[in-house]
């Protein structure tokens, strides 16, 4: 990166970037963030455990799809007949942990959406005829506070969620 050392007040991958890389590239990409980073850093990844997804438009446009987690790469049919076939990693809590940890401080490690997407449904992208219960939304924001740093259902959240702090020597 062209940015000077420590000259970065927030770094941030979010939405999976880290996951279409090969986990070979990763110690340099991880070294070279902690360099240029003054402040915090922030990713969010998917996690091996999460819901399946085609990645692109709606579930129902996906005539196939799989999940290779030995290959890292997800092959996907449409029903209009095209064919994506993309590097996808799913992390661990553990895994990504392991990954940063030498060069971060660890200030947070975390899983994203483990009940809201599931069981809440979301107007503003699918809308439904029956009023949503607000007494199930409050228990929902309580289970995901609750769970969503157990080691033992981290990994099963929509994303797992980083927060670091380079570590200087």
């Amino acid at each position: 990166m062209p940015e000077g050392d420590a000259s970065v007040d927030i770094a941030v991958c979010l939405y999976s970037v880290l996951s279409h890389l090969p986990l070979t590239s990763l110690p340099p990409i991880v070294s070279e963030l902690a360099r240029v980073t003054r402040g915090s850093f922030i990713t969010t990844v998917r996690a091996i455990g999460s819901t399946p997804t085609v990645f692109v438009g709606s579930l129902d446009g996906a005539r196939r799809f799989k999940r290779d987690h030995d290959s890292d790469q997800c092959d996907i049919e449409f029903s209009d007949g095209r064919h994506l076939a993309l590097l996808f990693h799913l992390f661990t809590a553990e895994e990504l942990k392991r990954q940063f940890a030498s060069h971060f401080e660890i200030e947070d490690l975390c899983g994203l959406d483990l009940f809201h997407g599931r069981f809440s449904p979301d107007p503003r992208w699918n809308p439904l005829p029956v009023r949503f219960d607000p007494r199930l939304a409050n228990l929902l924001a309580w289970l995901e506070e609750r769970y969503a740093r157990n080691p033992s259902i981290m990994d099963r959240a929509t994303h797992l969620m980083l927060v670091g702090h380079p570590r200087r020597t």
